[in-house]
C-alpha cells in the first residue's frame, strides 16, 4: 500500500525538516511513501489543493475533533485501511486548519489530541506514529506497551 502525506507549505523549521526525513526514510522499508506540499494560501485554495492531490486515496485528515487513538488502536485501523488496496493519504492542514469541504470527503478525521499542533510538528508526529503502527504491525520491538 503507497502512504501520501499531504501538507501545506514546506517545512522550514530545520528540525522539522530533520524528523520528517527520519521517518519518511524509516516508513520506505515497510511501504512506498511520499511527501507533498501545497502552496500555502487561503483555507479553501489550500482544502481544493489538497482534495485534488488526493483523489482516489482513503483521505485520513488531521483535525483537532477528530477521532483520538491509542498507538495499538491506530495499528488496528492502518491494518484496516490496507484491506481496501487503495493509498491512503493523511492530511495536514496549514496554520488556519481545513475548510469544510475538505472535511465533508474525509474517510477518518484523525486527532492527535487535544492540544493544538504547529503544523509543521503535527507532520513529525503523525509520520511517527504511522512508523510505530507499522513496526506494531510488524512484531518489531520498537513499541512498547
Amino acid at each position: 500500500m503507497k502512504w501520501l502525506l499531504l501538507t501545506v507549505g514546506k517545512p522550514a523549521l530545520p528540525y522539522t525538516k530533520a524528523g520528517r526525513d527520519d521517518y519518511l526514510g524509516r516508513l520506505a522499508k515497510f511501504a512506498p511513501v511520499e511527501h507533498v506540499t501545497v502552496k500555502a494560501s487561503d483555507k479553501p485554495r489550500e482544502s481544493a489543493d489538497l482534495l485534488a492531490r488526493s483523489e482516489g486515496c482513503f483521505r485520513v485528515v488531521l483535525h483537532e475533533h477528530g477521532t483520538s487513538l491509542t498507538s495499538r488502536q491506530f495499528a488496528a485501523k492502518l491494518d484496516q485501511w490496507q484491506q481496501a488496496a487503495r493509498p491512503v493519504a493523511v492530511i495536514i492542514g496549514g496554520a488556519d486548519g481545513h475548510d469544510q469541504s475538505l472535511l465533508n470527503q474525509a474517510d477518518f478525521r484523525w486527532s492527535l489530541g487535544p492540544l493544538t499542533l504547529q503544523h509543521e510538528l503535527a507532520l513529525v508526529i503523525a509520520l511517527e506514529q504511522l512508523y510505530r503502527a507499522r513496526t506494531i504491525l510488524a512484531g518489531h520491538p520498537y513499541h512498547r506497551d
